[in-house]
């Protein structure tokens, strides 16, 4: 208790060191085309991001939103329709009291509340106080054959701003799959769930995101619930994706000049390792409990001149204690904290990690990120040893050469033991579901991607992906877990090729339709463990569906 009473002075004392700028609410990653769109942008020279550390905030995208205004002229036809139609979705964060049409008539004597098709949902704003309510709802039915499965989700999100500095946002969503595509071992892109069986190997699973956060000129800090994608990426991120099911923590994020950013978060995750000391055996039946588990990170990004940002960070995994203060504190180096804390014993799980992002070529997007796990720098001059890393590297074009076109490039690597721990409380997952990369350790992947925009709101895209998975070596000491070989034969293979269509109709809304001609092949067992049975060996697959919001 007095930790945490300490931790909410400090904070609150932190925050009102500074002048307001504008408050947080987090859009979520999973909304594809503004965060598309912002990066085109910036791509393209019309607005700077620092795009390492996501999710942004809704309010970071409206002031891009509106300084990509600023240079009207500049943007191409398509992109200027673009901007009109993501402006009427962020009015709450743009207009004083924005005037929202169509509206309907119940309340049309009270100007300041209103209910809107687009974006569908309510909406009220005075000088005060904002808030909108808006629903989700959508489903994606995949077709193989004769065969069908299909996955479901409904809910609804709401968020508010209070005075000048305060944010407030909730979202649930309920989701239903008729066949549980999105599980821990699964070697898939898609956010998984806490799933709760249903007959016919389907499942059922709740996410429930939201948080609380203060913001003032240059920084802000919050305390959410929410999912978190750190290192740049267009197919899977390296450092933290949204792989694993949102977890609470606590964010500080502080830009005091434009040369320098500092993102936090030390979160508390789920071991799902049962503390047997600590449950409860003498009822029936008997209540157990999970052992504790925190994470904290950091990430320092530079940026020496414009459109080039380069990142440092760290992080670490942490279990059975109490949350310690140390690692509350948001500019430490953790590996030497935890050399302190734990001297002459066993360490905990700790980690580095690098990223360089560069927009300064108009229109091309260069960008790579190195994860390292454990470095000694005997094994980097031994051939035969090696240490546990992963990397990515790639480009990303917008409108280079022929408008309204993009090509897009990512080699992804990841080295044997790489994420894994030998102590179940200390790997890098949470729900077991591993947090960095999705195809986690001894794997790589080719990724390569062309898409078209011919008007607003619709995109086309055609994709190849070949991912390779080789043997799974267990964290053993006794057994030399630094001479394993990268990839010394192929366990699990996907090849696939995808062709889709999205359209965004209103703000949040869309339809859309995949092709995809897929063949998982490999060692029998690795298949059936990595893949789910609906997409396995040589297949074609239908999929489509339509969503509203997020």
């Amino acid at each position: 208790m007095k930790t945490t009473f300490i931790l909410s002075i400090s904070i609150l004392l932190i925050a009102l060191t500074g002048k307001v700028q504008a408050q947080e609410v987090y859009e979520h990653i999973s909304n594809q085309n503004i965060y598309e769109f912002i990066d085109e942008l910036a791509t393209g020279g019309i607005v700077e991001i620092n795009s390492v550390a996501k999710p942004y905030s809704r309010m970071f995208i409206a002031q891009k939103l509106d300084e990509a205004l600023q240079q009207y002229d500049q943007l191409t036809k398509r992109q200027q329709k673009e901007l009109d139609f993501y402006r009427i979705g962020y009015k709450a964060e743009l207009d004083p009291l924005p005037d929202y049409n169509p509206k309907y008539d119940i309340f049309k004597k009270n100007p300041n509340l209103a209910f809107a098709i687009n974006p569908l949902g309510g909406y009220y704003k005075d000088d005060l106080f904002t808030f909108a309510v808006k629903p989700i709802w959508g489903i994606n039915y995949f077709v193989k054959g004769g065969e069908n499965i299909y996955h479901r989700w409904g809910g609804a999100e709401a968020y508010a701003y209070v005075g000048d500095h305060w944010g407030f946002y909730a979202s649930l969503r309920d989701n239903n799959e008729t066949l549980k595509i999105s599980s821990e071992d699964y070697f898939t892109l898609r956010t998984g769930g806490a799933y709760k069986d249903t007959p016919g190997g389907g499942g059922d699973y709740s996410e429930m995101r939201g948080g609380i956060t203060y913001s003032w000129k240059w920084g802000s800090v919050g305390l959410v619930k929410d999912h978190v994608n750190w290192g740049d990426n267009y197919h899977g991120a390296m450092i933290f994706s949204e792989r694993s099911p949102s977890f609470a923590q606590i964010k500080l994020r502080i830009k005091p000049v434009k040369w320098f950013e500092l993102n936090y978060m030390h979160g508390w995750l789920v071991s799902k390792e049962i503390d047997s000391v600590r449950s409860y055996y003498s009822v029936n039946p008997p209540r157990e409990v999970y052992r504790p588990k925190y994470i904290a990170a950091n990430i320092f990004t530079f940026t020496p001149w414009k459109k080039l940002d380069i990142s440092v960070g760290n992080s670490i995994i942490y279990s059975d204690m109490n949350v310690h203060p140390a690692y509350l504190i948001p500019v430490l180096f953790y590996k030497s904290v935890d050399h302190t804390l734990n001297q002459d014993i066993d360490n905990q799980n700790s980690q580095m990690f690098f990223n360089v992002s560069s927009r300064n070529i108009k229109n091309l997007h260069l960008y790579g990120t190195l994860y390292v796990d454990e470095l000694k720098v005997e094994r980097i001059t031994d051939p035969d040893l090696h240490n546990f890393w992963s990397l990515k590297g790639g480009f990303k074009t917008y409108n280079l050469g022929v408008k309204n076109l993009s090509l897009n490039f990512e080699y992804s690597k990841s080295m044997p033991i790489t994420y894994k721990h030998r102590v179940p409380t200390l790997t890098f997952a949470s729900n077991l579901y591993n947090m960095g990369y999705y195809l986690r350790d001894n794997s790589q992947e080719f990724y390569a991607a062309i898409a078209y925009k011919p008007i607003r709101g619709l995109h086309l895209k055609a994709s190849y992906t070949l991912a390779q998975h080789g043997p799974d070596y267990g964290y053993d000491l006794s057994a030399g877990v630094d001479t394993h070989p990268f990839l010394y034969n192929v366990e699990w293979e996907n090849e696939t090729i995808e062709l889709g269509a999205t359209y965004e109709f209103v703000n949040n809304a869309y339809v859309f339709a995949t092709f995809m001609i897929g063949n998982v092949s490999g060692d029998e067992d690795a298949v059936m463990q990595y893949t789910p049975e609906f997409f396995r060996g040589e297949t074609n697959i239908i999929s489509g569906g339509f969503n509203i919001g997020f």
